[in-house]
């Protein structure tokens, strides 16, 4: 069965879902794949942008409900928690395109990103309380610092499906856009992101996430700001800036 792919092109990276006769769900194998990707992007400093995307009508179905016990019981060397911490922790900014379902586990996935945009297309339900299933801690933390307590609490405890309209206005979607839509928006995202002084972009993305956790070190944070304020870039920027041209950054 394919598993997930990685491409890199200059600073974009993206990995791609390839089951789309099992609506994209995950198999042990496929969590090893993208976990062992996102480590390849991480030690890559050239890449600035990873996407995640999938073949066929949906985006993914989430974890397969026919190994979730078994699962759970073996503590593999990737469960499903591990990777999307993985996801949330990434170097690069992480960009979700959803061009159809986002089911189950696969919402979290979702949600570790720092963007997500969808079609029309798209709309999502959690179903743990239907299964059984109580979910995991920071998939909990996720949906609240994400979409608050409410909403959280809605999707959670009743299962219901939203709609991308619903989604949009809860947040979940970042952006909404039509299907013909979705490849040019997530192009222009890219490259608008990659296009960014590399040390104040992953900087802040990594100090937002942390913030949004409540796991803020203010050590981290003050040094971060001490080294883009004596670095190269900052000076790049200040002078592309006055002459009215793009900046050309080289993360230092």
């Amino acid at each position: 069965m394919p598993i997930p792919t990685l491409s890199i092109h200059g600073r974009i990276a993206a990995i791609t879902l390839q089951r789309p006769e099992q609506a994209n769900r995950l198999e042990p194998q496929d969590l090893q794949a993208i976990a062992a990707h996102i480590e390849a992007v991480n030690a890559n400093a050239h890449v600035l942008v990873l996407r995640v995307e999938a073949t066929g009508k949906y985006f993914c179905s989430g974890f397969d409900i026919n190994q979730i016990g078994h699962h759970v019981a073996h503590s593999p060397a990737v469960s499903f928690e591990k990777l999307v911490d993985t996801l949330e922790q990434a170097r690069p900014v992480t960009i979700a395109l959803l061009q159809g379902g986002v089911y189950g586990g696969a919402t979290d996935l979702a949600l570790a990103c720092d963007f997500r945009i969808g079609t029309d297309a798209v709309d999502m339900f959690m179903p743990a309380a239907r299964l059984g299933l109580h979910y995991y801690e920071s998939g909990l933390q996720r949906y609240v610092s994400r979409l608050g307590v409410d909403t959280a609490k809605r999707l959670f405890l009743t299962a219901e499906k939203l709609d991308a309209p619903a989604l949009r206005a809860c947040g979940f979607l970042t952006d909404l856009v039509s299907a013909s839509e979705l490849a040019a928006r997530a192009d222009s995202l890219a490259a608008t992101l990659s296009g960014m002084a590399p040390l104040a972009l992953l900087g802040m993305k990594r100090n937002l996430n942390a913030i949004a956790n409540g796991r803020l070190d203010t050590r981290q944070l003050a040094s971060d700001i001490a080294r883009c304020a004596q670095s190269e870039d900052i000076k790049e920027g200040q002078a592309a800036w006055q002459a009215r041209r793009a900046p050309n950054f080289v993360g230092r």
